[in-house]
This record gives C-alpha cells, sequence and structure tokens, in this order.
C-alpha cells in the first residue's frame, strides 16, 4: 500500500480556504496512492464552536472528499465538524474513489477542551477492508486509550490517528504512536497538524509512520510536509507468524 500523510496548517474556520489548499496538495502528489489521510477538523482547526461551522452530512465537505477520491483514484479519510439530528459529532469520513463511504464519531472527547460539553461521542469503530488491508481510523484523544485502540482479535493491519494535537504534549504523542504500534502487532500511521490556531495553541505535527515491532519508518515536526511510503503487508503478516504474541492476548468484553 502506498500511504500519503498530509501534514499541514489550517485557516481557522475557513472551510473552503482549507479544502482549497488541500486539494492544491492533493493534485501536486508525486505519485499514486492508495490512501490519503488529512488531519483531525481539517476543514476549521480543532474548535468548540460547532454551531458556527457544523456541516450537514453529504454537503460540501462529504462531496469534496468524493471528488478529491475520485480524481485519486484513492480513499482519502479525516475528520470534520457534522451536525445530525440536533447534536454535533468530530466525525471521521472514510470516502472511496467510488463514492462508497463509512464514517466514524470520536469516542474519546477531550474535557480538558471541553469537546465533551460540545459534540456527542462515538459508540462504534470501524475498520474498513481497502485493497487488501484492513484498517482503522480513530480520532486525537482516542490514542491515549489502548482497549479502545486493542488489535482484538487481530482485526486490522493499520491503525490511523487523524489529529489536532498540540506541541505541549508532543512527547506523549510520539510514545504512545510507538506503543500503539508494538502492543498490536500493526503499523501505526498519526497525521497531526502545524502552526497555531486561533486559540493560542501551538501545534509541532510529528505526524509519524510506525512500523509493527515499533520502529519509526518516517516522522516530520513544525513545517507543512507531504509523505508518501509504501507499506508491506507481506512483512507483516511474516512478523506476526514469527513473532505471534496476539496468541496470549487477554480476552475482554468492552462496555460502553
Amino acid at each position: 500500500m502506498n500511504i500519503t500523510l498530509l501534514q499541514t496548517s489550517l485557516y481557522w474556520h475557513d472551510p473552503v480556504a482549507n479544502r482549497a489548499a488541500l486539494e492544491e496538495s492533493i493534485f501536486n502528489l508525486d505519485q499514486p496512492t492508495d490512501l490519503i489521510v488529512l488531519p483531525e477538523m481539517f476543514t476549521t482547526g480543532f474548535t468548540m464552536e460547532a454551531s458556527a461551522v457544523a456541516e450537514h452530512p453529504r454537503l460540501a465537505t462529504h462531496r469534496w472528499m468524493h471528488q478529491m477520491a475520485a480524481q485519486t483514484n484513492a480513499v482519502v479519510t479525516g475528520s470534520y465538524v457534522v451536525r445530525e439530528n440536533g447534536r454535533f459529532y468530530n466525525r471521521l469520513l472514510w470516502m472511496q474513489p467510488d463514492g462508497q463511504f463509512a464514517t466514524y464519531d470520536k469516542r474519546h472527547l477531550f474535557r480538558m477542551a471541553g469537546e465533551d460539553k460540545i459534540y456527542t461521542a462515538g459508540i462504534k469503530r470501524i475498520v474498513q477492508e481497502w485493497r487488501g488491508w484492513r484498517i482503522c481510523p480513530l480520532i486525537c484523544y482516542d490514542l491515549r486509550f489502548p482497549v479502545w485502540s486493542r488489535n482484538h482479535p487481530q482485526d486490522y493491519d493499520l491503525l490511523l490517528y487523524v489529529a489536532n494535537w498540540p506541541a505541549a504534549r508532543q512527547r506523549p504523542w510520539d510514545t504512545l504512536l510507538q506503543a500503539r504500534a508494538i502492543e498490536n502487532l500493526s503499523y501505526v500511521a498519526g497525521v497531526n497538524r502545524v502552526g497555531d490556531d486561533q486559540k493560542g495553541h501551538h501545534y509541532s505535527g510529528g505526524s509519524a509512520l510506525i512500523d509493527y515491532t515499533g520502529e519509526v519508518l518516517f516522522q516530520h515536526y513544525q513545517t507543512p510536509v507531504i509523505h508518501q511510503q509504501i507499506l508491506s503487508l507481506d512483512n507483516l503478516r511474516a512478523f506476526r507468524q514469527r513473532f505471534p504474541a496476539h496468541r496470549d492476548a487477554d480476552g475482554f468484553r468492552m462496555e460502553l
């Protein structure tokens, strides 16, 4: 799989400008790709002013993502603010080139910013099959919760985190990405933003690709970057056969 990580700065509360900037980046990709990963709330920045920026499902951003997916023949994924049935969601959209899509609503809402007071938490994780891979996309603060991220029973090959993770907590981001890869015997990709938002938070990126042993294959800080890399499913499967730690994992049932 050729995966593309798109680390960028974001225009505050300006979906049109953000979509235009991302569209230019996508059209300038060096090579064909299978999967394009955008940051959390990529149309607005991480905002608690949901009523000012929320979109109804299947409108502008949904249509834009379908266009990007169709034109690149790749899945495009990232999260944005959605209003549905009178509630707000930090919703990840997984968009395929043929228009088929899936959604994941952020489960763990960042209470220190009051996200849990504004948005409704998701109740279901998704795993998407794409070109022979099984991929589990999650959002930002979900990274801190290993049970929700657990690859049990070995149902994914690639774990994604889209984020607006501030520089003040860069070390946990870096450390937890590696931990999630090691404990789940999975590739992990994390896509964070860079720059400053209107609330005075600085973001230093640190978007990364980690392999199933915890080795950092790529990581970049502070400036925008578009990174493309080929991941090997055969190598992952071979490692799981040589080192089947997942067979000794503790069983559990998750209660929401």
